[in-house]
């Protein structure tokens, strides 16, 4: 299909050519008729006698020696697939330019969504605070307990109930009361400006463990060089009762907490949540609880030093705290 400033149509270009090759009429009449060059209509002209379309002709080359080879392509949308990482993520593994990644995802269409809030389809508002230890984010991660030999999700439901149930103390026991195995609780610190993170995993989401989580965080922040000055969370008991707010007034912070309902405001935290989920709690067949939760301290290394993160302008979340012990190992 001609483009919109095209001079002349398929349709008209078949009347010039026809106009000079039927009819006679000179190439120089036909040209200021039509309002365009010489050569453009002895070129359509030419095409008539041959017989070839008046339509345009594909601007694709016959060999493209640049070309991202086809296993690259490959590797490309099988880390999509597996990883669920973006452009910049995919193009440190792969070794390409990430707007070459971009194109590939592209081409076949697994590229990413648009930046709009899911619930409203309206564009996300972007905030960040001025530096490192302004805002931190916590929250609380849930997720199931692996059993002995491995969970449903890679073992299938058949014999991950199988795992289940020969890994519950109760139910060797011959007792039928009980969630099987339970849940264990990722309590999650994120800094709002640097995106570096701070977890530890728990058995339960009580007061004590998320005051316990603030002021091992806070300790872990300042040996690195930052102060903690506002701490922001969601609206769970732990975070409205009391020993939360005299926790924050000893350390010096100062709490703040979601509009109910409203995750969004905590959205750095929600979508950290996503990455660590994929990264870490479901990344690979866990033979049990204990060998996932020894995994977590290795990949948060991976995710605060080496993981490329597009809001520090695709380099790793430490790279924004500056002269900070360890922070190139």
């Amino acid at each position: 299909m001609s483009h919109a400033n095209a001079a002349l149509t398929p349709r008209a270009r078949l009347t010039v050519a026809r106009l000079v090759v039927d009819a006679g009429v000179p190439i120089s009449e036909v040209a200021a008729r039509f309002q365009c060059s010489w050569a453009t209509v002895k070129r359509w002209a030419d095409r008539y006698r041959a017989g070839a379309s008046m339509q345009d002709r594909s601007s694709r080359p016959k060999s493209s020696p640049n070309k991202t080879a086809m296993p690259v392509v490959k590797r490309v949308v099988s880390l999509r697939l597996r990883l669920r990482e973006g452009p910049v993520q995919l193009a440190a593994r792969v070794g390409v330019a990430p707007s070459t990644v971009h194109q590939i995802l592209r081409r076949c269409r697994l590229n990413r969504l648009a930046h709009v809030d899911r619930a409203t389809g309206e564009p996300v508002r972007r905030y960040e605070h001025p530096h490192p230890g302004s805002m931190i984010h916590v929250d609380v991660k849930k997720l199931g307990n692996i059993p002995d030999g491995g969970g449903w999700r890679y073992v299938g439901r058949q014999q991950g109930k199988r795992n289940r149930a020969a890994s519950d103390p109760d139910r060797r026991k011959g007792a039928n009361r009980g969630p099987l195995l339970g849940h264990a609780f990722v309590h999650t610190v994120i800094d709002d400006y640097s995106r570096v993170a701070y977890a530890e995993v728990h058995d339960d989401e009580t007061a004590v463990t998320a005051v316990g989580v603030l002021e091992r965080a806070t300790a872990w922040f300042k040996a690195r060089g930052v102060t903690v000055e506002r701490v922001l969370s969601d609206n769970g008991p732990a975070y409205r009762s009391n020993l939360w707010r005299q926790t924050c007034t000893a350390l010096g912070i100062t709490p703040k907490r979601t509009r109910p309902y409203r995750p969004q405001t905590n959205g750095k935290i929600e979508r950290f949540h996503r990455t660590l989920a994929d990264g870490w709690g479901y990344a690979r067949c866990y033979q049990s609880e204990t060998q996932r939760r020894h995994a977590l301290a290795g990949w948060l290394h991976h995710y605060n030093h080496h993981r490329r993160h597009t809001a520090c302008g695709n380099l790793s979340p430490f790279t924004r705290l500056t002269n900070v012990p360890g922070q190139y190992i």
